[in-house]
């Protein structure tokens, strides 16, 4: 995702916007505000990668305090300022967990916004609902968010990651005659949903046509090595699942290698400023991705 809003940004600010109204008219109504909401003010929070390895998607957490001035300027909802505090979690689930705990109990803020990263919002998903605490648009595509049962609290806004995937196998089958395939993706939730729907979507033909697997962690330095493996398997086709770091850092492994398969990128690693324009746009002539 690049520094200006994607229309799903848009979608998901305009929707925060309209819960928002019905909130603070809610609190009009009664005498005694909740936690967050006072006669001027509604405060909401957030985690965001700041630093770390997914940094590249500060973008976001910045655009979101943004759009939030904007609101305040214009008078806020119903004569309430939007205050957002957004913290540094650094892609890390423990800092995610630490942060969130101080956002609930010592901001008392009326719910959880906007936070990324699937393991991230995993780690405080059973918190959030057992202190029934609103945990909604979160900033991940993982197909787990869809279970009010277990968790009412909780609600994304992305595309599933499984759907994404399954579009992708779907191009390959029609578009390329002999496929063998190679998969490049983060080792966690994230990377496994992708994964799953890529996997599904070609049925049993999966097991012929992809000729070989590679995961990553968050904490690698780098991906050449994993990059190095799955050419060696004369792939013709790279489906790349990774944060943007390592999207660009597989990208600019490829080219180097002189290596030349058709190649997927999902949605989270394709950004236009934080990987494309980086790597270079003579070097991602002919990538397929849903942005």
């Amino acid at each position: 995702m690049s520094g200006s809003l994607s229309g799903a940004m848009r979608a998901s600010l305009a929707a925060l916007g309209a819960v928002l109204l019905v909130a603070s008219a809610a609190g009009a109504a009664e005498t005694h505000n909740g936690p967050g909401v006072s006669d001027t003010e509604i405060k909401l929070g957030q985690t965001m990668p700041y630093s770390g390895p997914a940094s590249a998607y500060s973008s976001v957490g910045l655009t979101e305090l943004a759009y939030f001035k904007m609101l305040n300027e214009q008078g806020g909802v119903n004569g309430r300022k939007v205050t957002l505090i957004s913290l540094d979690d650094g892609y890390s689930p423990p800092k995610t967990v630490e942060q969130t705990r101080r956002l609930v109990e010592s901001d008392n803020v009326l719910a959880i916004v906007g936070s990324l990263g699937t393991a991230s919002n995993s780690s405080i998903e059973r918190y959030l609902n057992e202190h029934q605490v609103p945990q909604v648009f979160i900033a991940t595509g993982a197909t787990k968010w869809g279970d009010p049962r277990h968790f009412p609290w909780t609600m994304g806004w992305a595309p599933n990651y499984q759907l994404e995937a399954r579009i992708y196998a779907r191009y390959v089958q029609r578009h390329v005659a002999h496929p063998r395939i190679a998969v490049l993706y983060q080792n966690d939730d994230y990377g496994k949903d992708y994964v799953k729907g890529f996997r599904d979507a070609l049925g049993d033909e999966a097991a012929k046509v992809i000729v070989a697997e590679a995961s990553y962690e968050v904490t690698d330095a780098t991906v050449d090595s994993q990059i190095l493996a799955l050419q060696a398997s004369d792939a013709n086709v790279l489906f790349n699942v990774s944060t943007p770091k390592f999207a660009a850092q597989s990208i600019r492994k490829v080219d180097d290698l002189g290596w030349h398969p058709l190649q997927i990128i999902n949605s989270v690693g394709s950004s236009t400023g934080a990987v494309m324009k980086p790597v270079g746009f003579e070097r991602v002539q002919g990538l397929i991705s849903a942005h």
